[in-house]
């Protein structure tokens, strides 16, 4: 039997914030997507995320924290590059990640001698790190490189009673996760795109910014395989997507689709879901939508191709990395 979320309020907050000094796992909303978090000075209740999630150990985890004043606690360094950042999108989708301090447990930074740290947009998510007074280790809610969770029931159909808390915070705003940009090493890197873009990242820096080929640096979201429903999900241009549906259903092949166009979103098919054309919004829906084709034991689940540009790249890095 699932666990129930819990209703937010100042004593569930407060009820999540002891369980988190108690090394207990918290799941949270965040403006991207639900949280499972712990003490990311506990290496103990760290490993609990990862057991709860099947997730490799030398997979990084983000630590949440309540303010940019809180980064020199889990910096060696703090660049002038980090705090324009901070002051231009925090609270917001962006993670940055620099230099850790020795005390940063390496169970958090995958082995790592780097931490991603951010301040999320969420009120929820704020009010429990302030109520907590540290900085919370937290990936997404869910079993390890499969759909990220954007609703408080998905984490509960996911991690069952591995978790001791779900604060439900509704849906999740961005519905993608966030941006990750390396500042440890002199060039600022992309490591995983999102919400916040590289031109906007490049206007407050006034510098070229690199992409996650040039390092070798490891974050959260990198690896080929991630944010997949368990059907086999095939990404396909919109020129050759009606022909396909075409072709697997007169296979008699149970099948699902995702698509933006209206045209598309219009054919008689019984499991097809528009989604918005516009990328935020379509970040948004994407992983609700997945979710629901993925429950209804489908042959395959067909994704119209989003466009090519800056402002889909988030999507179009979900999407690549879910599909075969």
């Amino acid at each position: 039997m699932a666990l129930t979320p819990t209703t937010v309020t100042p004593q569930s907050i407060q009820q999540a914030a002891d369980l988190l000094h108690q090394g207990e796992l918290v799941a949270f909303p965040t403006e991207t997507v639900y949280g499972l978090g712990a003490d990311a000075s506990n290496p103990d209740a760290v490993g609990k995320i990862f057991a709860a999630k099947g997730r490799p150990a030398d997979h990084p985890l983000i630590v949440h924290i309540a303010s940019a004043a809180q980064l020199s606690d889990w910096a060696e360094e703090v660049p002038e590059s980090a705090l324009k950042l901070a002051e231009a999108f925090w609270p917001g989708p962006l993670t940055i990640i620099l230099t850790k301090k020795a005390c940063v447990p390496l169970a958090v930074t995958g082995g790592q001698n780097t931490v991603g740290l951010r301040v999320p947009a969420n009120p929820v998510a704020l009010q429990l790190l302030q109520a907590f007074g540290g900085g919370v280790a937290a990936p997404s809610a869910n079993r390890f490189g499969r759909i990220s969770p954007t609703l408080a029931e998905h984490v509960a159909e996911e991690l069952n009673d591995s978790v001791a808390c779900i604060l439900d915070g509704g849906a999740c705003s961005v519905g993608v996760e966030s941006t990750i940009i390396d500042l440890s090493d002199g060039q600022p890197t992309i490591l995983r795109p999102g919400r916040i873009t590289r031109s906007q990242l490049k206007a407050v820096l006034k510098t070229d910014i690199g992409l996650s080929s040039q390092t070798k640096i490891r974050a959260p979201g990198m690896m080929a395989v991630h944010y997949a429903p368990n059907t086999m999900a095939l990404l396909c241009p919109a020129e050759t997507l009606i022909s396909m549906i075409d072709e697997l259903c007169a296979e008699g092949k149970q099948i699902g689709v995702l698509a933006f166009s209206t045209e598309i979103a219009n054919l008689p098919c019984l499991n097809i879901l528009q989604l918005p054309d516009q990328a935020e919004h379509y970040e948004a829906a994407l992983y609700s939508a997945m979710r629901e084709l993925d429950k209804l034991a489908l042959d395959s689940i067909l994704i119209e191709q989003p466009p090519n540009n800056e402002a889909w790249a988030a999507v179009n890095d979900r999407l690549e990395k879910a599909t075969v």
